[in-house]
């Protein structure tokens, strides 16, 4: 939502309030942390350095049980080389 109400773009704005409104948005919590750690730590061991907000997804998605995220993001594909997480890059 930043980069809509940095541009103030307010159809977009009403777009995305009802898209999220809709969805079920999963939370940074404690589970997702300890897995965000471990993803930082496993790649910090094999000298791998990954964008942080992609290891805060994975943690995010990991602890809420999902088993393939779907992207554009090329960080993903290191991070599934140390998780059970799937990776689809569109």
């Amino acid at each position: 939502m930043a980069g809509v109400k940095i541009a103030k773009a307010k159809k977009e704005e009403m777009f995305f309030r009802k898209f999220f409104c809709d969805i079920r948005v999963l939370e940074y919590d404690k589970m997702a942390a300890e897995e965000s750690n471990s993803i930082a730590a496993k790649l910090s061991a094999i000298g791998k350095k990954v964008n942080d907000m992609d290891i805060l997804i994975a943690g995010i998605a990991i602890a809420n049980g999902a088993e393939k995220v779907i992207t554009r993001d090329e960080d993903f594909r290191e991070i599934a080389k140390i998780t059970d997480i799937k990776v689809v890059i569109y």
